[in-house]
C-alpha cells in the first residue's frame, strides 16, 4: 500500500471508530463534543454513515484509487470549512474545529502523498488538488 492508499486507509479507521461510537454510546460523543443528550435516532443514523464511508474509504484504498483519494481531499477540506462555519455561528461549541481539524490533518497527509507519488510516477496524470 502506497502513502496516499495509508492515508486513505487511516481515516477509514477513524472513520470507523466515530460510527462505532456514535452508534453504541451516542451520548458519551456528543457530551465530549459540548452537544446535550439525546434518545433520538439521529445520532445512530450518524454512525452507521461514518461506518458506510469508512468501507468506501477502506476499498478505495485497497484498490488504490486515487481518483477517489484526490476527491476526499475535497470534502474533507470541505468538512473543516462547514465545521469552522458552524462553530462561528455559534451552532456547536469550539471543539467542533478540533474534530475538521482531523480531517484537515488527514486531507492534507493524502494530498502531499498524492503529490508526491505523482512526482515519483511517471505518467501520471491524475488531477490530485485544486488549481493543480
Amino acid at each position: 500500500m502506497n502513502h496516499s492508499a495509508k492515508s486513505v486507509a487511516f481515516f477509514a479507521l477513524y472513520l470507523s471508530g466515530m460510527g462505532v461510537g456514535f452508534i453504541f454510546m451516542p451520548n458519551t460523543l456528543l457530551n465530549l463534543l459540548g452537544m446535550p443528550p439525546t434518545t433520538e435516532v439521529w445520532s445512530r443514523v450518524v454512525g452507521l454513515l461514518a461506518l458506510l464511508l469508512a468501507y468506501y474509504y477502506m476499498q478505495a484504498a485497497r484498490q488504490n484509487l486515487k481518483p477517489f483519494f484526490a476527491w476526499t481531499v475535497h470534502t474533507r477540506i470541505a468538512a473543516f470549512l462547514c465545521f469552522t462555519a458552524f462553530v462561528l455561528a455559534k451552532l456547536a461549541g469550539p471543539i467542533l474545529i478540533l474534530l475538521g481539524a482531523v480531517d484537515l490533518a488527514a486531507a492534507l497527509w493524502t494530498w502531499w502523498a498524492l503529490r508526491g507519488e505523482d512526482v515519483i510516477e511517471a505518467g501520471a496524470t491524475t488531477a490530485v488538488a485544486p488549481g493543480k
